[in-house]
Parts: C-alpha cells; sequence; structure tokens
C-alpha cells in the first residue's frame, strides 16, 4: 500500500471515530466518548505521520540526486572549458568585495 492511501485511510477512520464520539457524547457515555477521542486522534496523527514520512522520503531522494549529479560533473564542466588563465580570472572576480557607496 502506498503512503497515500494509508494516510486517507487514516483520515477517514478519525473522522469516523469523532462521528462516533459525538454520538457517544448525545447518549452521555463518557467512557465510550473518551475512548472513541483517543483512538480518533492517534489515526489522525498516523495519517499525518504518513504525509510527513512521504515528505522526507522526496526531499532524501532530491537529495541524494543532487549528490550523485554534483559527484559525477565535479570539475568536468569547468576544467575542460577553460584555460588556467582564465581560471585564474573567474577566482579573481569571485574574491572582489563590494564596496558600500556613501552618500
Amino acid at each position: 500500500m502506498s503512503n497515500n492511501l494509508l494516510e486517507k485511510i487514516f483520515q477517514i477512520v478519525a473522522a469516523v471515530l469523532l462521528g462516533v464520539a459525538a454520538f457517544y457524547l448525545w447518549q452521555e457515555n463518557f467512557d465510550g466518548v473518551f475512548i472513541s477521542t483517543v483512538l480518533g486522534a492517534v489515526s489522525f496523527l498516523f495519517s499525518y505521520r504518513f504525509k510527513i514520512k512521504e515528505h522526507l522520503d522526496e526531499r532524501e531522494s532530491e537529495r541524494l540526486e543532487r549528490e550523485f549529479a554534483e559527484e559525477n560533473y565535479k570539475g568536468s564542466l569547468f576544467e575542460s572549458d577553460f584555460t588556467e588563465n582564465e581560471l585564474a580570472e573567474l577566482d579573481l572576480e569571485n574574491d572582489r568585495e563590494e564596496i558600500p557607496i556613501e552618500r
């Protein structure tokens, strides 16, 4: 089962348990209200957990792709495209500081 499907299932269970808690409250069965409310809250937190896990998995895969790209292409673009003099000029241009203009 995918995380998205599990997230939806737990959200539906939480909503149903909230309705059950309202019914028990109407019947003045406070033990049932407490139990169904706690189970509904746990179900909601499980659905939230699956949402966070999916988000973290996406971020991790993006990070791994970025690291893989940096490792495989590091140096191949710049070192082969520029001569040593051009690279030195680029380094000098990056080292310049901006001087604030006073008015």
